[in-house]
C-alpha cells in the first residue's frame, strides 16, 4: 500500500487524507512495495510509460486503462546529424507536447483510484496543460492556477481541456500560495508537480526508457531545472536501476537555470540556501526564484558528481535557433539544454566525447 512519508520527521500519511505536505512543513516521499518490470516485453496495453506500471504505485491498471493517451516511447534522436554524442529524447511527441505527461498521467490516475472528484494544480503553463487533460479524460473537475504573464497559448491549451483557469499576478511563488489557498478552502486534491511525488513515479519514465533503448544509460543526462520534475525523476529511476543490479554507477547530472533566475545554482556554488529574484527569463518554465525541493535537487547533483549551469536569454534563442536548423522546433525552455551543451563543451572535453541525453520538453509552438 502507497504511503506519503515526511522527509524531515518521518510521520507517515495515508495519501486517501489529501495532505499535501506533514504537520512539521517537510514534504513527502513515497513508500509502497514494487517490483522490476520486463523492461523487454511489450503489449497492445503498454506500449508506454505504463509497460513500467510494476514499478508504479497501483493497486490494479483500471485508472491507468481509463486515462491514458498513448503517452511515452518518445524518440530518441541524434539533435544534431552530425554529432553522434548528443542524443535528443523528443518529448514533445506526448499528447499535450510536453514531458510533464508522464508525470501528470501517473498523478491522475492515482487521483482517480482514491476517488477524487475536484483537483487543484499551479503552473507556468506545460503542469497545467497535461493535468488538466488528464483530469478531463478522468471525469475530474480542474481549477489551474498561472502566472499573469504565462503563454497564450498555453493558457488556451488549460481552458480547451474545461478547465477553471486562474491567472495570478506577480511571480511564481504568488501563484502557488494562491493555488494552495484554494485547495485549504475548498478541501480539494492538491494534484501538485512539486509536492506530490507520485508525479516523479511518472517521470522516471523517461530514464527508463532511455536505458531500454541504449541497453545501458549515457555518460551524462543534461536537464533543465526549475522545481525539478525531471530530475527527481532521474534520481527514483537511478537508485531502482542500481538496486536491480542494471546500472553499475549513476550518470552524471548536469543541471540547467536561468541566469536571471538561478536558486539552485547559487545555493550549489556558495553552500548556502539562496532565494533568489526572478529578473525575467524567456525561459518561463523554469523561472522558479524558491524551489521547494531545491536542497535534495542538489543533493542529487552531488551524487551524480554533476554540475549545474546558467545560460542567459541571448544564449537560449541562439540555441533554440541552431537546434531550428536541424528541423528541431522546440519551447525557449526547451532550448536552455542546448545552450548549455554548448557551453560545457568549451570548458569539458569528456563532454564531446561522451554519449550525453537530453530532453526536447515541449513543442515550439507553445512559446
Amino acid at each position: 500500500m502507497l504511503k506519503y512519508i515526511c522527509q524531515n520527521c518521518k510521520k507517515t500519511y495515508n495519501p486517501i487524507d489529501f495532505a499535501y505536505k506533514c504537520s512539521c512543513g517537510g514534504l513527502f516521499y513515497t513508500e509502497f512495495n514494487y517490483t522490476r518490470p520486463d523492461f523487454n516485453k511489450t503489449d497492445n496495453r503498454n506500449e508506454g510509460i505504463w509497460k513500467y506500471i510494476d514499478s508504479m504505485p497501483f493497486e490494479n491498471n483500471d485508472s491507468a486503462e481509463l486515462i491514458t493517451m498513448g503517452e511515452g516511447n518518445t524518440p530518441l534522436i541524434r539533435l544534431n546529424p552530425i554529432n553522434k554524442f548528443l542524443l535528443a529524447k523528443c518529448d514533445f511527441f506526448m499528447p499535450t507536447l510536453s514531458f510533464k505527461d508522464r508525470g501528470a498521467a501517473v498523478l491522475i490516475a492515482h487521483a482517480h483510484e482514491l476517488g477524487v472528484k475536484q483537483l487543484v494544480c499551479d503552473s507556468s503553463g506545460n503542469a497545467g496543460t497535461s493535468i488538466s487533460a488528464y483530469a478531463a479524460r478522468a471525469g475530474i473537475k480542474c481549477d489551474v492556477f498561472v502566472p499573469e504573464s504565462t503563454s497564450e497559448k498555453k493558457v488556451q491549451q488549460i481552458i480547451a481541456h474545461n478547465a477553471i483557469i486562474h491567472k495570478v499576478p506577480g511571480n511564481r511563488e504568488m501563484v502557488a500560495a494562491a493555488a494552495i489557498r484554494s485547495v485549504e478552502v475548498t478541501g480539494a486534491f492538491y494534484a501538485s508537480h512539486v509536492y506530490n511525488p507520485v508525479f516523479y513515479e511518472g517521470t522516471k519514465t523517461y530514464f527508463f526508457e532511455v536505458y531500454e533503448k541504449l541497453g545501458n544509460l549515457p555518460y551524462g543526462f543534461i536537464i533543465p531545472v526549475g522545481n525539478g520534475t525531471l530530475l527527481l525523476g532521474a534520481d527514483r529511476a537511478f537508485n531502482q536501476l542500481m538496486e536491480w543490479g542494471l546500472i553499475q554507477e549513476k550518470p552524471k547530472i548536469f543541471a540547467v537555470q536561468a541566469e536571471n533566475c538561478a536558486p539552485i545554482y547559487h545555493s550549489y556554488k556558495t553552500g548556502e540556501e539562496a532565494i533568489v529574484e526572478n529578473k525575467g527569463t524567456k525561459a518561463e518554465g523554469i523561472a522558479i526564484a524558491a524551489p521547494p525541493r531545491g536542497p535534495n535537487i542538489i543533493e542529487i547533483i552531488k551524487e551524480t558528481e554533476g554540475d549545474i549551469i546558467t545560460v542567459n536569454d541571448e544564449e537560449t534563442l541562439k540555441a533554440r535557433q541552431e537546434m531550428a536548423s536541424f528541423g528541431l522546433y522546440a519551447e525557449i525552455t526547451s532550448a536552455v539544454n542546448y545552450a548549455a551543451y554548448k557551453k560545457i563543451s568549451e570548458t569539458d572535453p569528456d563532454i564531446k566525447k561522451n554519449l550525453i541525453v537530453m530532453p526536447l520538453c515541449g513543442a515550439g509552438i507553445k512559446s
